[in-house]
């Protein structure tokens, strides 16, 4: 699977949303890191375990060596999970070793735009939305309505509209929008 993203694209984003947070300091400490504390021998209110992690957009993988002590990694296999029909080969998995504390100029893509996540209208125009996705947690910023702030809004979505020229990343929001919409999830709109 090749990502038409470039390494010095994917660092440039990186330092662009070095400058922004969802709100004024450490969201985290809010909910005392819950977003990355609550891997490994976790388990939820359900007793299920969760070993918490994220998986890279295409080509993200090219800022890590794979050797970060404060990482775990796994590869995976697109096929194998409910990727994107034009997904194959490798997808990377990686988990927090070292919650609450990791470098922060080296978090990945999805940690970063917490908690915000793409979604196309059915008329095909890019949204950011609130996250939808199953937490084996409550984040403050979502069930509280925290106001995000606005520049972190907006550089999240203008990375998000380069992000989207590569068909990889475009087939996965799409593919997410489309299962939303599909299942009737409901999602707030926050930006367009």
């Amino acid at each position: 699977m090749k990502s038409i993203i470039k390494k010095k694209t994917y660092r440039a984003i990186y330092r662009l949303l070095d400058m922004v947070s969802p709100i004024q300091g450490d969201c985290g400490k809010l909910c005392n890191a819950a977003c990355c504390t609550c891997g490994g021998d976790s388990m939820d209110q359900d007793g299920l375990d969760y070993d918490l992690g994220i998986y890279l957009l295409p080509g993200e993988e090219k800022l890590f060596t794979m050797k970060e002590d404060w990482l775990k990694w796994s590869v995976e296999y697109a096929e194998d999970y409910d990727f994107p029909d034009s997904w194959f080969g490798k997808v990377y998995f990686v988990r927090c070793k070292t919650p609450p504390v990791c470098p922060r100029e080296a978090r990945p893509l999805q940690c970063r735009f917490f908690p915000l996540a793409p979604h196309f209208s059915e008329e095909g125009k890019l949204q950011l939305i609130l996250s939808t996705s199953e937490l084996p947690y409550s984040c403050p910023l979502i069930s509280e309505k925290i106001e995000l702030n606005k520049k972190f809004i907006k550089a999240t979505y203008t990375v998000w509209k380069h992000l989207v020229k590569d068909t990889l990343i475009f087939d996965l929001v799409e593919m997410d929008s489309n299962d939303r919409e599909s299942m009737n999830i409901k999602y707030e709109v926050i930006y367009q």
